[in-house]
């Protein structure tokens, strides 16, 4: 496998990303304010070219122009494509509850959005930004002066392109051996298919305690004495006078609460004892054996911070039991000189060393994330890059070998070791479905889940009832566990194809979900029906027209919509009518085709829309269809704006409904804007009238013939291009609707029309199905109207009538009303020529 890569910001010593050095990733830039601290990450030979290591302020333009030129300097030398990991642990002192002498901190604060700066400038597959439990409800002032929650400039600026999960957790919980809660934010890239920030959080583990963390290491019962075996195992020396505080502080203890006077810290004025005076609870307090280490600072080196007491010894904890605390590894360099020579120094040197270095290293310690976690995290990313390659080729694999065998596969799922990957499980079960060309039931990539189930609402109650029509192999499920982890969820789970339901039934069996109840339903969706609403109905239900006509009959028959045979408009409505809330990925063409006029009708007047994803073509990969997914809520009760996601812009923004439910076109429009809206007042539309003739084929066409037959291609604008063996002809057009319109007055334009152009039919021709052929209503169409369709201004236009389309560009009767022309003046004459 290929090495990764990461860029590391604000990385001090560079202790946290030690842990992506541990699992074979290079760095190509490492950025720190200090110097000493940026020594120590040379000392781990982090980067293997020198200017990777970037020393200074990263706000400054000319640092980050460094980090930039790395990135470039890699791509030339090293042949890498993407940067792989971006991490960012900016400064947290504004933001620390242990900072009691805040000021105004939020320009240090603000330092995350250089990161977010740097990451859509870089566009890592994978971002981790690390910082204190207050970190994302902060706020931050960017350059404009505009005041905004971390958490919210986050989701603004990366939001649209990557998948983000936030979580507050207790390091102690997931593998650290010492207590600290913080915010960790992960990022994966939208494009990344299989993967999901889920993949890569830290795993959890039984937290262990501090007799089993360092109960190893030796007593040391005198100020100054350093281990034999070890220089960084020593007794840091303090002021004597303190030595009877601790003395007489027993284990779990402050010494402020200790009985006698002479024995809690003090001091002396004038012969008599002053108390000092106790800010915090957790000062001078010695630690307890059996429970887990509080949290570690940056003071760490005197008796008066905040948990520092050895639980028998009458020290601060060493240099080595820190590192141990903090989870890093021995194999970890404090210095240019090996930790083997630094331990054959003399008493009086490694004195001085200590004296020298104790400092730099205690405090690296206590603002540094333990090694585990991002080594956690990195190995998650190596073990996820794997399965994509494992998917690659398991996708040719299943294609080409027969697994479509219901038993043989029921048997490979069922003998297969617990831990065999969901994931490939679930792609196994989706190819090896026999049907699903035939039913356009593809297997859902995991980040566009992702993304869609975590703009889920949350629901009221401990339990939640949902619905998962057309399940297959459950890909929503995990999501869904995972979203709504701390509810009891009842699912429902419905498919057609009995096999289907098996395998889901092993695959669910191998994963223990603790609060899933599961039912499975062996049905057709459109004939099922429920005594009560679900919570909540998502899912992909099949795309492709319904060909059975007794079938058909039946669901038309309950049916508010009687234009279309489209399955997945059927499971719109009756979504509609089981559920509270609806959440479904369909057809883009849903936005405008005429066919689902009724059903956008049911959702614009019966239903709140909430939100709108439009994933274009890059949400199933080798399947050229465009789909967006639709969140709707049942009910009267409307809102006056939806949420529009779009992977073809990488935006998000809000969207007033007056605006998307377009009266003027009679569908909808998901990048209308207030450009869109001035063009289209300057325009007269719906004047043309559609006509295309889809039964002319090659088969009926000749080289040479009476009639000329124009295709897409012959369309320019105000004019027919003639292409040398392209052009087609027919000696007889009475077979062929399209003969109505031989010698009459029409225009012509390229159905697909990525480019829109137009030019009047010449006589004697006709035009084949690639070719839309519009009759004015009225008889004012003329060239300098032609001439405008060719324009950039209604290009522009046109492209977001059709919703940045791809695919869904058929002329149609809603579509061809864009073709507007430009309003006249009222005493103006207009002739068509």
């Amino acid at each position: 496998m290929r090495k990764l890569t990461y860029i590391s910001l604000f990385s001090s010593s560079g202790v946290g990303c030690y842990g992506f050095q541990e699992n074979g990733f290079e760095c190509i830039a490492t950025s720190e304010l200090l110097e000493k601290r940026l020594n120590i990450q040379r000392f781990n030979q982090k980067c293997k070219y020198d200017t990777g290591y970037i020393l200074g302020d990263i706000s400054l333009p000319e640092n980050q122009k460094k980090i930039l030129n790395e990135v470039e300097l890699w791509k030339k030398i090293e042949h890498i494509k993407d940067v792989d990991v971006l991490v960012a642990t900016p400064p947290c002192q504004g933001m620390s509850v242990a900072n009691h002498k805040k000021n105004n901190e939020i320009s240090r604060n603000s330092l995350i959005l250089e990161s977010i700066k740097l990451v859509k400038e870089i566009y890592p597959k994978y971002f981790v930004f690390e910082n204190v439990r207050a970190f994302l409800n902060t706020m931050c002032v960017d350059q404009k002066g505009v005041h905004s929650l971390i958490k919210e400039k986050i989701q603004e600026s990366l939001g649209p392109i990557y998948n983000i999960e936030a979580r507050v957790i207790n390091f102690k919980d997931y593998g650290a051996n010492s207590s600290r809660t913080r915010t960790l934010v992960v990022g994966t890239r939208k494009d990344l298919l299989f993967i999901t920030p889920y993949d890569l959080f830290p795993t959890q583990h039984k937290a262990k305690t501090l007799r089993q963390v360092i109960g190893k290491y030796p007593t040391l019962s005198e100020m100054g004495e350093i281990s034999s075996n070890d220089i960084y195992h020593f007794y840091r020396i303090y002021d004597k006078k303190m030595l009877p505080w601790v003395s007489h502080t027993p284990e779990g203890h402050s010494a402020f609460e200790n009985e006698e006077l002479a024995y809690r810290p003090h001091c002396i004025k004038n012969g008599k004892i002053i108390p000092n005076i106790n800010k915090n609870g957790d000062k001078y307090r010695r630690c307890e054996w059996d429970k887990v280490m509080p949290c570690i600072h940056t003071r760490n080196d005197i008796l008066a911070s905040q948990s520092t007491i050895h639980p028998t010894d009458n020290r601060v904890f060493s240099i080595r039991e820190l590192m141990d605390l903090m989870n890093i590894p021995k194999t970890f360099q404090w210095s240019p000189i090996p930790f083997t020579e630094l331990n054959k120094m003399s008493l009086a040197d490694k004195r001085t060393f200590l004296k020298k270095e104790e400092i730099n290293i205690r405090q690296s310690i206590g603002e540094a994330v333990p090694t585990c976690i991002f080594a956690q995290i990195a190995k998650h990313i190596v073990s996820s890059e794997k399965k994509v390659e494992s998917i690659r080729g398991l996708s040719q694999i299943i294609r080409d070998y027969t697994l479509t065998n219901f038993s043989k596969l029921y048997d490979f799922i069922r003998v297969n070791p617990l831990n065999l990957d969901t994931d490939i499980l679930s792609l196994i079960i989706e190819f090896a479905n026999v049907n699903k060309t035939q039913t356009a039931a593809f297997y859902t990539p995991k980040s566009l889940i992702f993304d869609i189930v975590k703009h889920l609402p949350d629901f009221p109650g401990d339990s939640i009832h949902i619905l998962e029509p057309s399940v297959g192999a459950g890909n929503f499920i995990p999501y869904l566990c995972e979203r709504y982890r701390n509810k009891v969820i009842y699912l429902d789970v419905i498919d057609i194809d009995k096999n289907s339901l098996e395998l889901l039934k092993l695959l669910i069996g191998k994963q223990g979900y603790k609060n899933l109840k599961i039912h499975y339903l062996q049905e057709d969706f459109l004939q099922y029906t429920s005594t009560s609403k679900y919570d909540l109905i998502i899912g992909n239900p099949p795309f492709g027209k319904v060909s059975d006509k007794l079938l058909l009959k039946l669901y038309k028959a309950q049916a508010l919509n009687q234009k279309t045979n489209n399955i997945f408009a059927f499971f719109i409505e009756h979504s509609y009518h089981l559920g509270k809330l609806v959440s479904l990925i369909v057809p883009k063409s849903f936005l405008s085709a005429p066919e689902f006029a009724a059903t956008r009708n049911l959702i614009e007047k019966e239903c709140d829309l909430q939100q709108i994803i439009d994933f274009g073509e890059k949400g199933f990969p080798g399947v050229k269809i465009e789909t967006i997914m639709l969140l709707f809520a049942a009910t009267k009760q409307h809102t006056e704006n939806i949420i529009v996601d779009s992977y073809i812009t990488s935006e998000s923004c809000t969207q007033s409904k007056e605006m998307v439910f377009d009266r003027d076109l009679g569908y909808w429009l998901l990048y209308t804007n207030a450009w869109f809206q001035q063009v289209k007042k300057t325009l007269k539309l719906d004047v043309f009238i559609p006509f295309r003739d889809r039964s002319i084929t090659k088969k009926y066409t000749l080289m040479k013939g009476k009639i000329r037959v124009l295709k897409s291609r012959n369309i320019g604008s105000n004019t027919v291009i003639n292409i040398p063996g392209y052009d087609s002809y027919l000696d007889d057009i009475t077979p062929f609707p399209v003969k109505k319109f031989l010698n009459t007055f029409a225009v012509l334009i390229p159905n697909l029309s990525y480019a829109p152009r137009a030019c009047f039919l010449p006589p004697n021709t006709i035009a084949d199905g690639s070719v839309a052929i519009l009759q004015s209503k009225k008889n004012f169409v003329t060239k300098k109207d032609l001439l405008y369709f060719a324009s950039e201004e209604f290009r522009q236009f046109y492209r977001i009538g059709r919703n940045l389309g791809s695919r869904s560009l058929n002329i149609d009767t809603n579509s061809v009303k864009l073709w507007g022309v430009k309003r006249r003046e009222k005493n103006a004459k207009s002739t068509a020529e």
